[in-house]
């Protein structure tokens, strides 16, 4: 649906302001007065739907470890199954004994009720996984865990200690006396295979509660022992603790469910006016351009000269943000991509350049009209470079443009550099967040695509 154009004095000041990319190559020699610049300004209604997300590959920096009910979004259920790096070349002294083997878990931040039980069980894996591989969040642990064998350890622990601290608490949980014996048993760790024998991974799992998630930014083994040796000419024992870290050199993966996803789903598409994104791998929006019909009109309007697409500017609207009674916390960045490139885009750690996607950040400003202040927030995308980039391709490959063209909205966590400026990383976001958001068919506000071109 086309609305009447801007008026042309703010055309040509948006034209100064916010140029981006030419559809073609532009001379800038001087041109006969007949040849002179035309300028355009268009509104695009978009469509827009809610995306059944059921699985994502990533290789997150944090686990979630849990399970939390939200009245909105639904349930999200988290374990963790965690390769540990073996010492390989080490060997325990010579009468070495072991006193007991932990796991710890540093848990960086929570979600949900703070109090609540969380009783963990931890499983030894006995299969590894390729480093170099994808794996999904929705994998089954059944291919990785002996289920007939007994659990390693178990322990409840909740998202704080007494003392009401959260970050960097240390949650322990104590495995059984058989697996330490087991690495007793290994005097040395020749090769990885022989480690991965011995040790090789642990799965762990929450067997009861509904009402809070950990962020485990940190899990490693550590086994206790001691020895005996001589020290000024005595005989004395010391004692050591030798770690198995869960890092970077191995791989883990965090399964995410959603199990209650479909009614979920059904109850949200009864409200059309909004759209919804929940991470992780949950529920994102679908938004429809009519790319063809955009650049038909156009092309009406520039009457055949070259074209310019200074601005193709989307804010989208946030409607709600989550006021349940453990409510989730706002996505805070927001990767706006071409659907049929999110497999590659993420698989690769590609960054946003404007032609592949765009990122954006939550936006709050305010604005002040008859002694009236209006808060908006909202999510503002300028795909000016990736749509045309899109009609250059179609151009060159003498292919039609459709007025399906998919894109999609996904939350990312992102890191940028040292100053703050510039994204070095972008992936599909692995820690909880939601927003709800003004879809193509609102009737107040509803998301649209704003386009400025000219013709020369």
């Amino acid at each position: 649906m086309k609305y009447n154009s801007f008026i042309l004095f703010f055309v040509l000041s948006f034209l100064t302001v916010s140029c981006t990319d030419n559809l073609v190559d532009v001379g800038t020699g001087i041109q006969p007065t007949s040849d002179g610049i035309t300028v355009g300004a268009d509104t695009f209604h978009v469509a827009t739907e809610n995306v059944d997300i059921a699985s994502m590959s990533t290789k997150p920096d944090s686990f979630l470890l849990g399970s939390l009910y939200n009245e909105k979004y639904g349930s999200t259920q988290a374990d963790i199954l965690a390769q540990l790096e073996g010492p390989i070349g080490f060997k325990y002294p010579a009468g070495a004994v072991f006193d007991s083997t932990l796991l710890k878990l540093r848990c960086k931040s929570s979600y949900g009720d703070k109090n609540a039980p969380l009783d963990v069980n931890v499983y030894m894996m006995n299969k590894t996984f390729n480093f170099s591989s994808n794996y999904s969040t929705a994998l089954n642990p059944a291919d990785y865990v002996d289920f007939s064998n007994v659990p390693l350890g178990h322990n409840v622990v909740t998202a704080r200690y007494s003392s009401g601290s959260v970050d960097s608490t240390i949650k322990v949980i104590k495995l059984s006396n058989s697996f330490t014996q087991k690495l007793c048993d290994q005097t040395t760790y020749t090769s990885d295979n022989v480690f991965y024998k011995s040790v090789g991974g642990v799965y762990l799992k929450v067997n009861f509660g509904m009402s809070a998630l950990l962020n485990i930014s940190q899990l490693d083994l550590q086994a206790f022992y001691h020895y005996p040796v001589v020290r000024n000419g005595k005989d004395t024992i010391a004692s050591a603790v030798l770690t198995f870290p869960a890092n970077v050199t191995v791989r883990q993966v965090n399964r995410i469910l959603h199990p209650d996803k479909t009614a979920v789903i059904a109850k949200l598409q009864l409200k059309d006016s909004v759209n919804y994104v929940s991470a992780p791998a949950n529920i994102q929006t679908r938004v429809i351009l009519p790319l063809a019909r955009m650049k038909q009109q156009m092309d009406a309007k520039m009457l055949n000269k070259k074209l310019l697409l200074n601005s193709a500017l989307i804010n989208v609207e946030v409607f709600e943000a989550d006021s349940s009674t453990y409510p989730l916390p706002v996505v805070s960045h927001m990767l706006l991509i071409k659907e049929s490139e999110i497999a590659d885009f993420f698989k690769n750690d590609k960054l946003p350049t404007g032609s592949n996607a765009v990122l954006a950040t939550y936006t709050t400003s305010t604005s002040t009209t008859n002694s009236i202040t209006t808060t908006s927030h909202y999510y503002p995308f300028n795909i000016a470079k990736l749509l045309a980039t899109e009609i250059k391709t179609a151009e060159a490959n003498k292919t039609l443009l459709t007025d399906d063209f998919k894109m999609r909205l996904v939350p990312v966590n992102v890191t940028y550099n040292s100053t703050g400026t510039t994204p070095t990383a972008v992936k599909q976001q692995t820690t909880l967040g939601a927003i709800t958001i003004c879809g193509g068919k609102k009737k107040t506000s509803p998301m649209r695509v704003h386009m400025v071109y000219s013709g020369f």
